[in-house]
């Protein structure tokens, strides 16, 4: 590049630029790698390229192949975070503490974090969750343990509620900013978070006693990443008055959105609902229907072009199970051409970033 160009043009030419196109550049010049590897280009690149994992091959580095029985806690700013159990070598023994992997594909960086007092289920569980906080930059860690059996909410001799932060600037855990934990009577479902512009979100159950009985409804629980506060979302009657068992969320651009499974005359539907910026409303998006010759079918994510994806099986033997595209304007289900066992596929937005370099 021309010594004719100023330096600062020559940034904005660089926050255009792929990521693998600026790890090249770096070793050109000392100026060109203090500039790319500085803490504020990190956090105002935007990565031009932006994926759909359909498929997580965990054979790629080194931290995570010392992983075992690990599986995929969040997607966000370009990393994933992945848990298991440590294994030291192919042989050697499990350490006994789990841990957390965050990893950079584009750049092929990883970073392991030693995941403390994680709890065995018997009384209390453990959930763990992973962000950006779209203030610093910063990825956060967090672990939440809580009472999971309703018959010891109400012991005296048991902490409901146990939550640490790990920002990874600083390398340890400690406790949040705020207090303002969940109340006694919330249940998290793990299984379904996602991360959206520096927030955590779950799925959740309040289970209350009324009448002599329980009463349970669902809504949702947010995390912001950078007050570390949490924070109840209430959903819509019919969502929240169903089987939890039902719903699931996920990232539709930036906007979060909940799926209700259902029946119509015999049909399997999915109603898609979204998250309005109040967080006080949702908004029915559209209904996606399967088509008759598939017997089975879930949702898996979403394209940035709202399509979204199913993982199907489906009646016939000849047609084995498969990623596809549902067109909500045309009603119609495209095949991806990517082929599997039943269910096998997990499917993560992506963009590409230069956290952990």
């Amino acid at each position: 590049m021309s010594d004719n160009i100023p330096f600062e043009i020559q940034a904005e030419i660089f926050k255009r630029l792929p990521v693998i196109s600026l790890i090249q550049i770096r070793s050109v010049c000392k100026a060109w790698k203090f500039l790319i590897d500085s803490d504020d280009f990190i956090k105002n690149y935007s990565g031009q390229m932006q994926y759909l994992l359909a498929r997580v091959s965990l054979n790629t580095h080194h931290l995570v192949n010392m992983l075992r029985n690990s599986y995929i806690i969040g997607s966000s700013h370009g990393l994933l975070c992945l848990y298991g159990d440590y294994q030291e070598g192919h042989d050697g023994p499990l350490s006994g503490t789990g841990r957390v992997v965050l990893w950079n594909p584009c750049i092929r960086k990883a970073v392991a974090v030693a995941v403390p007092n994680v709890a065995d289920r018997r009384i209390y569980e453990t959930g763990l969750g992973f962000g950006v906080c779209r203030e610093t930059n910063d990825p956060k860690i967090l672990k939440i343990t809580h009472i999971n059996m309703w018959g010891h909410r109400e012991s005296v001799t048991c902490i409901p509620w146990q939550v640490e932060v790990f920002p990874l600037s600083t390398g340890a855990w400690r406790s949040p900013y705020t207090s303002n934990l969940p109340r006694n009577s919330i249940e998290f479902d793990y299984d379904n978070t996602v991360a959206i512009d520096g927030m955590l979100y779950w799925l959740a159950t309040n289970r209350i006693t009324a009448d002599g009985g329980f009463q349970s409804y669902n809504l949702l629980i947010s995390f912001n990443m950078t007050s570390e506060e949490f924070r109840e979302v209430n959903l819509p009657d019919s969502l929240a008055h169903r089987s939890i068992s039902g719903l699931t969320i996920y990232k539709l651009r930036e906007s979060l959105v909940v799926l209700e499974r259902d029946v119509e005359a015999n049909d399997l539907v999915f109603p898609v609902w979204t998250m309005e910026d109040d967080l006080k409303s949702f908004t029915k998006l559209f209904t996606i229907n399967i088509p008759d010759n598939v017997s089975e079918a879930c949702v898996r994510g979403f394209r940035k072009t709202c399509e979204p994806i199913i993982d199907s099986l489906p009646c016939f033997p000849e047609w084995t199970g498969s990623l596809a595209v549902f067109e909500p304007y045309s009603n119609s289900i495209n095949s991806l051409g990517i082929d599997g066992r039943d269910f096998s596929h997990y499917v993560y937005s992506y963009i590409e970033s230069l956290l952990l370099l």
